[in-house]
């Protein structure tokens, strides 16, 4: 064998190591930004059926004017935060989560509040709603956790050695992660 060709083999196999590494971290990434698109759609489903819910509740008259507000207002902050995904960090994630922490408050207090109206409670608009709301409502959390895993995923890969040294030369960033509210831990207390 010729002597040359010793480090022209090497370096074949350290510039194809050296995009198979770049890609991994492209597509792991790619793969992140995904998860959190899907989090943003199911949350904007969510805010899509609250409209229908509000307008359904306002059908009844003598319910409570300042929950349906408190909804809407809400619905408007939480739609108001914009995340934009190629540039994902803790700061903009826990902006959006406390915005949607808002309005899955303001909405829990609509909820609780039509226990207190019989003729709502049976109407089958609201009661076809507050079920796809209910789903909506897991597919969050299913899109929360995929999330989640693929952050986890495209983390491990980008430390890894010594594909860490190809994320460090071409900036690869942290990707932040969906964390339990403040006071998640705790039971809620429902009051009638």
């Amino acid at each position: 064998m010729k002597k040359w060709l010793i480090p022209v083999i090497a370096i074949v196999v350290l510039v194809i190591w050296s995009i198979s590494s770049y890609n991994g971290l492209v597509g792991k990434e790619a793969d992140a930004k995904t998860a959190w698109a899907d989090v943003e759609s199911s949350y904007q489903r969510r805010n899509d059926l609250i409209g229908n819910l509000v307008n359904t509740v306002k059908g009844a008259a003598d319910f409570e004017r300042g929950t349906l507000t408190d909804v809407i207002e809400a619905r408007a902050k939480a739609t108001s935060v914009n995340i934009d995904a190629s540039n994902l960090n803790a700061a903009q994630v826990a902006q959006f989560q406390q915005a949607q922490g808002g309005l899955t408050g303001a909405l829990s207090k609509l909820l609780v509040s039509v226990e207190r109206y019989p003729d709502l409670k049976a109407n089958q608009n609201f009661l076809a709603l507050q079920s796809q709301l209910e789903g909506t409502e897991n597919r969050i959390n299913v899109a929360r956790d995929r999330y989640n895993e693929a952050v986890n995923i495209y983390d491990k890969k980008k430390r890894s050695f010594p594909t860490v040294i190809f994320a460090n030369m071409f900036s690869f960033e942290d990707m932040a992660r969906f964390k339990a509210e403040a006071g998640a831990e705790k039971p809620v207390e429902v009051k009638f």
